[in-house]
């Protein structure tokens, strides 16, 4: 049988409607449901009395081939994507977890004292740290591996990267605070600073013509602030 095409006063073809008036209000109540509906609940909604199982099985078929299907678990039915399409479907969900205070007083020295390997960071904290420490901060992609030191055994040297900038806002190195800064931040007392211990100043080759100061590791307040205003 060959279904006849018919045109409106504006030219466009349109095809007689493959659903029944009571099979589009089935389609619409499933759709507006917030959870699958039984075919008992299905049937006190529709205008008027009629199979709802045989409109159900005449839906999940138009449905069959589409990216919405007509699903029926536990006898109530719901639309779900197809499983064709799951994979366009996945979430990528972000957990925001704290750094520990191993993690922060790691980053500052390295951030500060860079390039510096694990036993010199392990020195000036007066600790060892767990073995998860630095690859945390290296998952971040705010510390890389700089070479080696060059000295026995080539210890691997540790420096901070393009992203650590980028998170923190800097534009280089030099724009990192200063002893007195921080000093007049709160952060530290600075009139207590052992020079020789904290930081050596090397890395401010932004600003090799002006009087080098020496900078310290004892920031872990100030990231830790920055961290919770993310």
């Amino acid at each position: 049988m060959i279904k006849k095409k018919i045109k409106n006063k504006n030219n466009i073809i349109t095809f007689p409607s493959k659903l029944t008036q009571i099979e589009k209000e089935i389609e619409g109540i499933i759709f507006a449901a917030a959870e699958p509906l039984d075919i008992e609940t299905i049937s006190n909604k529709v205008s008027k009395k009629t199979n709802i199982e045989k409109s159900l099985e005449k839906l999940q078929n138009e449905y069959s081939q589409r990216g919405i299907n007509l699903v029926c678990i536990k006898n109530k039915w719901s639309f779900r994507t197809s499983p064709n399409l799951s994979s366009l479907m996945s979430q990528e969900k972000t957990v925001e977890k704290k750094l520990s205070k191993a993690a922060i007083e790691t980053l500052a020295i390295i951030v500060y004292h860079q390039p510096v390997t694990r036993a010199e960071i392990e020195e000036i904290r007066g600790v060892a740290f767990g073995t998860n420490t630095l690859e945390i901060l290296m998952e971040l992609n705010w510390v890389k591996p700089g070479g080696r030191k060059d000295v026995p055994g080539k210890p691997i040297q540790y420096v901070t990267t393009d992203d650590f900038l980028s998170h923190f806002n800097l534009q280089k190195l030099s724009d990192l605070p200063t002893v007195d800064e921080l000093g007049a931040a709160g952060l530290i007392d600075s009139t207590n600073v052992d020079n020789a211990i904290f930081g050596t100043g090397k890395f401010y080759k932004e600003k090799q013509d002006d009087k080098k100061e020496d900078i310290y590791s004892n920031i872990d307040e100030m990231l830790s602030s920055t961290l919770d205003k993310e």
